[in-house]
Protein backbone atom coordinates (compact mmCIF):
# COMPACT_ATOMS: atom_id res chain seq x y z
CA UNK A 1 0.00 0.00 0.00
CA UNK A 2 1.22 3.43 -0.90
CA UNK A 3 1.92 5.97 2.02
CA UNK A 4 -0.11 9.01 1.65
CA UNK A 5 2.56 12.27 1.63
CA UNK A 6 1.44 13.19 4.89
CA UNK A 7 1.70 9.80 6.61
CA UNK A 8 5.28 8.78 4.72
CA UNK A 9 6.69 12.75 5.70
CA UNK A 10 5.69 11.64 9.65
CA UNK A 11 7.40 8.70 9.68
CA UNK A 12 10.61 9.81 8.22
CA UNK A 13 10.43 12.84 10.50
CA UNK A 14 9.76 9.82 13.61
CA UNK A 15 12.85 8.10 12.45
CA UNK A 16 15.38 10.65 12.01
CA UNK A 17 14.43 11.66 15.06
CA UNK A 18 15.50 8.32 16.95
CA UNK A 19 18.72 8.35 14.42
CA UNK A 20 19.28 11.61 15.87
CA UNK A 21 18.93 10.68 19.87
CA UNK A 22 20.36 7.49 18.82
CA UNK A 23 23.54 9.29 17.99
CA UNK A 24 23.13 12.04 20.86
CA UNK A 25 23.08 9.28 23.85
CA UNK A 26 26.95 7.67 21.99
CA UNK A 27 29.48 8.59 24.68
CA UNK A 28 32.65 9.13 23.31
CA UNK A 29 35.29 7.25 24.54
CA UNK A 30 39.36 8.64 24.96
CA UNK A 31 40.91 5.06 25.17
CA UNK A 32 39.30 3.77 21.90
CA UNK A 33 39.97 6.96 20.18
CA UNK A 34 44.04 6.80 20.89
CA UNK A 35 44.10 2.78 20.56
CA UNK A 36 43.48 3.34 16.90
CA UNK A 37 47.10 5.41 16.77
CA UNK A 38 50.00 2.87 18.51
CA UNK A 39 52.28 6.25 18.53
CA UNK A 40 50.16 7.33 21.18
CA UNK A 41 50.08 4.13 23.25
CA UNK A 42 52.05 5.62 26.61
CA UNK A 43 50.01 8.72 26.47
CA UNK A 44 46.81 6.31 26.46
CA UNK A 45 47.89 4.91 29.39
CA UNK A 46 48.66 7.34 31.67
CA UNK A 47 45.39 8.38 30.77
CA UNK A 48 43.94 5.27 32.17
CA UNK A 49 46.10 5.09 35.19
CA UNK A 50 45.67 8.63 36.38
CA UNK A 51 42.21 7.84 35.69
CA UNK A 52 41.69 11.04 33.49
CA UNK A 53 40.30 8.52 30.62
CA UNK A 54 37.00 8.44 32.82
CA UNK A 55 36.71 12.74 33.31
CA UNK A 56 37.43 13.04 29.45
CA UNK A 57 34.68 10.20 28.45
CA UNK A 58 32.12 12.18 31.17
CA UNK A 59 32.26 15.52 29.72
CA UNK A 60 30.69 16.57 26.78
CA UNK A 61 32.27 19.30 25.92
CA UNK A 62 36.29 18.72 25.63
CA UNK A 63 40.02 18.69 23.81
CA UNK A 64 42.75 16.29 24.34
CA UNK A 65 46.20 17.44 23.50
CA UNK A 66 47.94 14.35 22.56
CA UNK A 67 51.79 14.04 22.96
CA UNK A 68 53.64 10.76 21.32
CA UNK A 69 55.64 7.92 22.71
CA UNK A 70 58.66 10.32 22.36
CA UNK A 71 57.12 12.96 24.28
CA UNK A 72 55.87 10.94 27.09
CA UNK A 73 59.16 9.45 27.70
CA UNK A 74 60.67 13.14 28.26
CA UNK A 75 58.37 13.59 30.22
CA UNK A 76 59.04 10.51 32.55
CA UNK A 77 62.47 11.20 32.32
CA UNK A 78 61.86 13.28 34.84
CA UNK A 79 60.70 10.49 37.25
CA UNK A 80 57.60 12.61 38.73
CA UNK A 81 55.18 11.46 41.15
CA UNK A 82 52.21 9.57 39.57
CA UNK A 83 50.15 12.77 41.05
CA UNK A 84 52.45 15.02 39.68
CA UNK A 85 51.91 13.51 36.27
CA UNK A 86 48.35 13.76 36.49
CA UNK A 87 48.59 17.43 37.12
CA UNK A 88 50.63 17.46 33.99
CA UNK A 89 48.24 15.62 31.39
CA UNK A 90 45.33 17.91 33.27
CA UNK A 91 47.10 20.66 31.48
CA UNK A 92 46.29 18.95 27.85
CA UNK A 93 42.90 18.79 28.47
CA UNK A 94 41.33 22.03 27.73
CA UNK A 95 37.08 22.19 28.77
CA UNK A 96 36.28 24.01 25.42
CA UNK A 97 36.38 22.66 21.98
CA UNK A 98 39.17 23.20 19.82
CA UNK A 99 38.77 21.35 16.65
CA UNK A 100 41.68 22.27 13.64
CA UNK A 101 39.35 24.73 12.27
CA UNK A 102 39.36 26.67 14.82
CA UNK A 103 42.55 26.98 16.25
CA UNK A 104 43.46 27.94 12.65
CA UNK A 105 40.68 31.13 12.99
CA UNK A 106 41.00 32.47 16.93
CA UNK A 107 39.53 36.09 17.27
CA UNK A 108 42.69 38.56 17.88
CA UNK A 109 44.85 35.89 16.81
CA UNK A 110 45.69 34.53 20.60
CA UNK A 111 42.96 32.38 23.77
CA UNK A 112 43.47 31.75 27.30
CA UNK A 113 41.54 28.55 27.74
CA UNK A 114 40.73 26.84 30.55
CA UNK A 115 42.31 23.19 31.66
CA UNK A 116 41.63 20.18 33.29
CA UNK A 117 44.00 21.30 35.70
CA UNK A 118 42.06 24.50 36.73
CA UNK A 119 38.70 23.09 36.66
CA UNK A 120 39.58 20.77 39.84
CA UNK A 121 41.03 23.47 41.47
CA UNK A 122 44.65 21.84 41.97
CA UNK A 123 45.87 24.75 39.86
CA UNK A 124 47.27 27.53 42.20
CA UNK A 125 46.05 31.57 40.84
CA UNK A 126 45.61 31.25 37.13
CA UNK A 127 48.54 28.16 36.43
CA UNK A 128 45.48 25.81 34.81
CA UNK A 129 45.23 28.07 31.85
CA UNK A 130 46.80 27.38 28.77
CA UNK A 131 47.91 30.30 25.84
CA UNK A 132 47.37 29.35 22.06
CA UNK A 133 48.44 31.51 19.57
CA UNK A 134 48.36 31.75 16.14
CA UNK A 135 51.78 32.12 14.31
CA UNK A 136 53.33 32.97 10.94
CA UNK A 137 52.96 30.27 8.32
CA UNK A 138 50.17 28.52 9.61
CA UNK A 139 51.17 27.26 12.73
CA UNK A 140 49.20 27.73 16.38
CA UNK A 141 51.16 27.63 19.20
CA UNK A 142 50.49 26.30 22.79
CA UNK A 143 52.33 27.14 26.45
CA UNK A 144 50.71 27.64 29.90
CA UNK A 145 50.50 30.43 31.79
CA UNK A 146 53.03 29.94 34.20
CA UNK A 147 55.80 29.43 32.20
CA UNK A 148 56.77 33.07 31.32
CA UNK A 149 54.83 33.40 28.29
CA UNK A 150 56.59 30.64 26.66
CA UNK A 151 54.79 28.86 24.03
CA UNK A 152 56.45 25.31 24.30
CA UNK A 153 54.79 23.17 21.48
CA UNK A 154 52.77 23.37 18.24
CA UNK A 155 49.92 22.12 16.78
CA UNK A 156 50.71 19.18 14.67
CA UNK A 157 47.36 17.30 13.39
CA UNK A 158 43.90 16.50 14.77
CA UNK A 159 43.78 12.51 15.39
CA UNK A 160 39.90 12.93 15.76
CA UNK A 161 37.22 15.29 15.84
CA UNK A 162 33.06 15.02 16.65
CA UNK A 163 32.62 18.42 16.19
CA UNK A 164 31.79 20.65 19.60
CA UNK A 165 31.73 17.38 21.68
CA UNK A 166 35.23 16.05 21.73
CA UNK A 167 38.32 17.08 19.44
CA UNK A 168 41.79 14.98 19.93
CA UNK A 169 44.60 16.78 18.41
CA UNK A 170 48.34 16.13 18.62
CA UNK A 171 50.87 18.70 19.81
CA UNK A 172 54.78 18.49 19.37
CA UNK A 173 55.46 18.34 22.96
CA UNK A 174 54.58 18.30 26.90
CA UNK A 175 53.29 21.65 27.90
CA UNK A 176 55.64 22.78 30.65
CA UNK A 177 54.27 23.75 34.13
CA UNK A 178 56.42 24.37 37.39
CA UNK A 179 53.17 24.46 39.25
CA UNK A 180 52.04 21.34 37.96
CA UNK A 181 55.38 18.96 38.60
CA UNK A 182 55.67 20.52 41.85
CA UNK A 183 55.84 17.75 44.28
CA UNK A 184 52.12 16.17 45.28
CA UNK A 185 50.98 14.56 48.45
CA UNK A 186 49.46 10.98 47.85
CA UNK A 187 46.57 10.21 49.65
CA UNK A 188 47.76 9.05 52.64
CA UNK A 189 49.71 11.99 52.88
CA UNK A 190 46.51 14.05 53.06
CA UNK A 191 45.26 15.50 56.71
CA UNK A 192 41.21 14.49 56.22
CA UNK A 193 40.78 16.25 59.47
CA UNK A 194 42.28 19.22 58.64
CA UNK A 195 40.95 19.75 55.04
CA UNK A 196 37.28 19.64 56.73
CA UNK A 197 38.02 21.39 59.58
CA UNK A 198 39.53 24.56 57.47
CA UNK A 199 36.40 24.60 55.82
CA UNK A 200 33.03 24.77 57.57
CA UNK A 201 32.84 21.02 59.06
CA UNK A 202 35.29 21.39 62.23
CA UNK A 203 32.75 20.10 64.78
CA UNK A 204 32.26 17.27 62.54
CA UNK A 205 35.39 16.47 62.70
CA UNK A 206 35.47 17.16 66.43
CA UNK A 207 33.24 13.80 66.84
CA UNK A 208 35.37 12.10 64.54
CA UNK A 209 38.17 12.37 66.23
CA UNK A 210 36.79 11.73 69.96
CA UNK A 211 34.88 8.58 68.69
CA UNK A 212 38.06 7.60 67.20
CA UNK A 213 36.21 6.95 63.81
CA UNK A 214 38.28 9.21 61.73
CA UNK A 215 40.95 6.65 62.06
CA UNK A 216 38.33 4.65 59.67
CA UNK A 217 38.06 7.17 57.45
CA UNK A 218 41.45 8.04 57.17
CA UNK A 219 42.58 3.80 56.43
CA UNK A 220 39.86 4.03 53.07
CA UNK A 221 42.03 7.26 52.07
CA UNK A 222 44.27 5.45 49.44
CA UNK A 223 41.78 2.69 48.08
CA UNK A 224 38.56 5.92 47.54
CA UNK A 225 36.83 7.69 50.24
CA UNK A 226 33.89 10.15 49.58
CA UNK A 227 32.83 11.96 52.65
CA UNK A 228 29.67 13.82 53.43
CA UNK A 229 30.01 16.33 55.72
CA UNK A 230 27.56 18.51 58.18
CA UNK A 231 28.71 21.80 58.47
CA UNK A 232 29.04 23.03 62.19
CA UNK A 233 25.28 24.98 62.33
CA UNK A 234 23.73 21.30 61.16
CA UNK A 235 25.83 19.77 64.10
CA UNK A 236 25.36 22.52 66.69
CA UNK A 237 21.79 21.33 66.25
CA UNK A 238 22.04 18.03 66.29
CA UNK A 239 23.81 17.76 69.40
CA UNK A 240 20.92 16.70 72.12
CA UNK A 241 20.28 13.69 69.86
CA UNK A 242 23.60 12.87 69.52
CA UNK A 243 23.98 12.64 73.55
CA UNK A 244 21.43 10.07 73.41
CA UNK A 245 23.76 7.58 71.43
CA UNK A 246 25.86 4.45 73.13
CA UNK A 247 29.47 5.11 72.32
CA UNK A 248 28.73 2.40 69.28
CA UNK A 249 25.80 3.81 68.28
CA UNK A 250 27.78 7.53 67.68
CA UNK A 251 30.44 5.63 65.87
CA UNK A 252 28.05 3.90 63.43
CA UNK A 253 26.18 7.18 62.79
CA UNK A 254 29.77 8.99 62.34
CA UNK A 255 31.00 6.06 59.79
CA UNK A 256 27.77 6.22 58.02
CA UNK A 257 28.48 9.76 56.43
CA UNK A 258 31.55 8.10 55.05
CA UNK A 259 31.45 5.59 51.51
CA UNK A 260 34.44 3.37 50.86
CA UNK A 261 35.09 4.26 47.59
CA UNK A 262 35.42 7.76 45.54
CA UNK A 263 32.24 9.64 44.07
CA UNK A 264 32.86 12.57 42.09
CA UNK A 265 30.16 14.88 41.81
CA UNK A 266 29.87 14.38 38.49
CA UNK A 267 29.13 10.67 39.26
CA UNK A 268 26.52 11.51 42.32
CA UNK A 269 24.27 14.04 39.27
CA UNK A 270 24.61 10.78 37.05
CA UNK A 271 23.47 8.34 39.36
CA UNK A 272 20.64 6.77 41.10
CA UNK A 273 20.18 4.21 43.51
CA UNK A 274 21.70 3.08 47.13
CA UNK A 275 24.63 3.41 48.61
CA UNK A 276 26.77 1.01 51.06
CA UNK A 277 28.64 3.21 54.27
CA UNK A 278 31.52 2.72 56.52
CA UNK A 279 28.88 1.81 58.87
CA UNK A 280 27.35 -1.55 56.70
CA UNK A 281 28.46 -4.26 58.34
CA UNK A 282 26.25 -7.70 56.41
CA UNK A 283 22.93 -7.64 58.20
CA UNK A 284 23.33 -4.00 59.61
CA UNK A 285 22.95 -2.57 56.15
CA UNK A 286 23.61 1.50 57.33
CA UNK A 287 22.32 2.15 53.65
CA UNK A 288 20.92 5.18 52.00
CA UNK A 289 20.14 6.34 48.63
CA UNK A 290 21.20 9.43 45.92
CA UNK A 291 18.67 10.91 44.19
CA UNK A 292 19.67 13.89 41.88
CA UNK A 293 17.25 16.44 39.91
CA UNK A 294 19.19 18.69 37.15
CA UNK A 295 21.90 19.88 39.70
CA UNK A 296 20.55 19.16 42.72
CA UNK A 297 21.55 16.11 44.68
CA UNK A 298 19.83 14.83 47.88
CA UNK A 299 20.81 11.90 50.28
CA UNK A 300 17.68 9.67 51.47
CA UNK A 301 17.70 8.00 54.55
CA UNK A 302 14.67 6.39 55.93
CA UNK A 303 14.27 8.86 58.57
CA UNK A 304 16.08 12.37 56.84
CA UNK A 305 16.69 13.64 53.18
CA UNK A 306 20.01 15.77 53.15
CA UNK A 307 20.79 18.03 50.12
CA UNK A 308 24.88 18.40 48.91
CA UNK A 309 25.36 22.12 49.42
CA UNK A 310 28.94 22.29 48.86
CA UNK A 311 32.59 20.71 47.63
CA UNK A 312 34.96 20.98 49.50
CA UNK A 313 37.42 18.55 47.56
CA UNK A 314 36.53 16.37 44.32
CA UNK A 315 39.66 14.96 43.15
CA UNK A 316 40.33 11.08 43.38
CA UNK A 317 40.67 9.10 45.20
CA UNK A 318 38.57 11.85 47.85
CA UNK A 319 35.63 13.67 47.76
CA UNK A 320 34.33 15.31 50.47
CA UNK A 321 30.82 17.45 49.94
CA UNK A 322 29.05 19.41 52.52
CA UNK A 323 25.26 18.51 53.18
CA UNK A 324 22.77 20.65 55.05
CA UNK A 325 21.56 17.88 57.66
CA UNK A 326 23.19 14.63 59.81
CA UNK A 327 22.21 11.53 57.88
CA UNK A 328 20.12 9.63 60.24
CA UNK A 329 19.89 6.03 59.50
CA UNK A 330 16.88 3.60 60.55
CA UNK A 331 19.29 1.30 62.67
CA UNK A 332 19.61 4.28 65.03
CA UNK A 333 16.46 6.06 64.18
CA UNK A 334 12.90 5.67 63.95
CA UNK A 335 11.25 7.71 61.46
CA UNK A 336 8.76 10.58 61.89
CA UNK A 337 5.50 9.65 61.38
CA UNK A 338 3.70 10.65 57.89
CA UNK A 339 2.88 14.02 57.31
CA UNK A 340 -0.80 15.34 58.51
CA UNK A 341 -3.39 14.92 55.20
CA UNK A 342 -4.34 18.12 53.79
CA UNK A 343 -7.38 19.92 54.21
CA UNK A 344 -10.26 19.13 52.78
CA UNK A 345 -10.45 22.37 50.62
CA UNK A 346 -6.82 21.28 49.02
CA UNK A 347 -7.75 17.89 48.17
CA UNK A 348 -6.14 17.99 44.49
CA UNK A 349 -3.44 15.47 43.94
CA UNK A 350 -1.33 17.59 42.29
CA UNK A 351 -1.04 20.04 45.29
CA UNK A 352 -0.14 17.16 47.33
CA UNK A 353 3.00 16.35 45.15
CA UNK A 354 3.99 20.14 44.78
CA UNK A 355 4.13 19.87 48.60
CA UNK A 356 8.21 19.45 49.00
CA UNK A 357 9.50 16.67 51.68
CA UNK A 358 12.07 19.18 52.81
CA UNK A 359 9.26 21.55 53.93
CA UNK A 360 8.63 19.46 57.17
CA UNK A 361 10.86 20.63 60.22
CA UNK A 362 13.38 18.64 61.65
CA UNK A 363 13.07 16.11 60.01
CA UNK A 364 11.44 14.42 56.90
CA UNK A 365 9.35 11.64 57.28
CA UNK A 366 9.46 8.83 54.48
CA UNK A 367 6.05 8.31 52.83
CA UNK A 368 6.23 4.75 53.28
CA UNK A 369 7.29 3.47 50.32
CA UNK A 370 10.53 1.21 50.30
CA UNK A 371 13.62 3.44 49.41
CA UNK A 372 14.72 1.02 46.62
CA UNK A 373 11.06 1.54 45.15
CA UNK A 374 11.26 5.04 45.57
CA UNK A 375 14.70 5.07 43.67
CA UNK A 376 13.16 3.52 41.19
CA UNK A 377 9.86 5.72 40.82
CA UNK A 378 11.99 8.95 40.72
CA UNK A 379 14.17 7.87 37.83
CA UNK A 380 11.04 6.41 36.03
CA UNK A 381 8.83 9.68 35.88
CA UNK A 382 11.56 12.02 34.32
CA UNK A 383 10.86 11.78 30.48
CA UNK A 384 13.97 13.64 30.57
CA UNK A 385 16.38 10.76 30.22
CA UNK A 386 17.35 9.21 26.96
CA UNK A 387 14.88 5.89 28.08
CA UNK A 388 12.19 7.90 28.55
CA UNK A 389 12.75 10.32 25.21
CA UNK A 390 13.04 6.72 23.35
CA UNK A 391 9.81 5.13 24.59
CA UNK A 392 8.02 8.45 23.12
CA UNK A 393 9.49 8.38 20.28
CA UNK A 394 8.60 4.38 19.43
CA UNK A 395 5.02 5.08 20.61
CA UNK A 396 4.41 8.33 18.09
CA UNK A 397 6.16 6.21 15.47
CA UNK A 398 3.41 3.82 16.35
CA UNK A 399 0.52 6.23 15.78
CA UNK A 400 2.26 7.43 12.88
CA UNK A 401 1.90 3.80 11.60
CA UNK A 402 -1.48 3.06 12.36
CA UNK A 403 -2.45 5.82 10.56
CA UNK A 404 -1.05 3.93 7.07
Amino acid sequence: MRLSPAVAGGAATVCLLISLLACSIQAHNITRILAKHPQFSTFNHYLTVTHLAAEINRRQTITVCAVDNAAMADLLSKQLSIYAIKNVLSLHIFVDYFGSKKLHQISNGTVLTSTMFQATGSAPGSSGYVNITDLKGGKVGFGTEDNGGKLDAVYVKSLEEIPYNISVIQISQILASPEAEAPTPGPSQLNLTSLMSKQGCKAFVELLISSGAEKTFESNLDGGLTVFCPTDGVIDAFMPKCKNLTASGKTALLLYHGVPVYQSMGMLKSNNGLMNTLATDGANKYDFTVQNEGEEVTLKTKVVIAKITGTLVDEEPLGIYKIDKVLLPRELFKAAPPAPAPAPEAESPKAEKDVPASSTPESNAPDGEPEDQKADDSGSSELGGAGGLISVLLSLSLVVLSLV
